[in-house]
């Protein structure tokens, strides 16, 4: 078990103090990055009110199984660190690895492609149709940034992260970056089922759901390490893959708001992902010394990947 907290340690600071003292650091770029995440942040409370009050609840009930079957993956995972007790870094690096290729994928050939197909239609304009798509990148990529720089949170590489992340139990770190962690992935499974085509989110659904074994799996793992018992790790884990489903509802809903929105909310799911891959799982996979095992694994998942969406799309 950690170590208890001496007398010297911080006192803990309310989280509103901490995102204070951090905009205060560096005002501008505070400034800029907070409002871009109220104006996400409150596109996606308005788009998840729209996926359960709209005329589309068949897609929604799709979503939402969707959502669930990642987090039962994710379930399937943590219930394995029970099981296996111990798994040797090398074979975490890989697993971890081969989630990255399959998010990689499926944000090509699942998220970006038909986006741009659809912004097409909408356009008449190839230009106008990847400008589209590119927009909702940016989107994605701003909201992971706010929410990386204002939640506090933790990786294992770097330690804890956002404001006054190092008053904040490690516990409660880990939780909050499996959160940010998981709600791209559930957002891209509610935009992928957006026009009830089985086709885009059957492929996109599957990918998330098998990469979300090792992750649940090396999530728990993470959280043992903190000290938590192997139960209660896998619990926390378990609960980490609610955020899925969650997801599913908001993706939805941004997706069905209006035309433009479809092709738009597929390139910000992509953004979300392609953000999460490069800034925590390939710099994860590559601390231990494992980075030519791990990127093996990254591309073994990019192939399966191109395979699901060959074989189901």
């Amino acid at each position: 078990m950690p170590p208890a907290h001496s007398h010297s340690s911080p006192a803990p600071v309310p989280l509103w103090n901490a995102w204070m003292q951090q905009a205060q650091s560096s005002p501008w770029l505070s400034a800029g990055l907070g409002l871009s995440l109220l104006a996400v942040l409150g596109l996606l409370i308005a788009s998840a009110w729209n996926a359960v009050h709209g005329d589309h609840q068949q897609n929604l009930h799709m979503a939402m199984l969707g959502g669930l079957a990642g987090f039962a993956a994710t379930a399937l995972g943590a219930v394995m660190a029970v099981v296996l007790r111990e798994v040797s870094a090398r074979t975490q690096d890989v697993m971890l690895g081969f989630a990255a290729g399959m998010m990689l994928a499926a944000s090509s050939f699942s998220l970006i492609l038909p986006g741009l197909d659809a912004a097409r239609e909408i356009t008449g304009s190839g230009p106008y149709a990847a400008l589209t798509v590119v927009v909702g990148m940016g989107l994605g990529v701003l909201l992971m940034l706010g929410l990386d720089r204002f939640t506090p949170h933790e990786h294992e590489s770097t330690g804890p992260c956002g404001p006054q992340a190092e008053r904040i139990n490690r516990v409660w770190l880990f939780v909050l970056a499996i959160t940010l962690h998981n709600l791209p992935e559930g957002m891209a499974i509610g935009v992928s089922f957006a026009n009830g085509d089985l086709n885009v989110g059957l492929p996109l659904t599957s990918a998330i759901a098998i990469q979300d074994i090792p992750e649940g799996l090396a999530v728990a793992l993470a959280l043992r390490a903190t000290g938590l018992s192997t139960f209660k790790a896998a619990l926390v884990a378990i609960g980490s893959g609610l955020m899925e489903p969650i997801g599913a509802v908001i993706g939805l809903g941004i997706s069905t708001g209006f035309a433009i929105a479809y092709p738009v909310s597929m390139g910000l799911a992509a953004g979300a992902m392609i953000f999460v891959v490069s800034h925590e799982v390939i710099p994860e996979t590559h601390r231990n010394g494992h980075q030519t095992s791990a990127t093996l694994g990254l591309m073994g998942g990019f192939a399966v990947m191109m395979f699901l969406d060959t074989a189901l799309g």
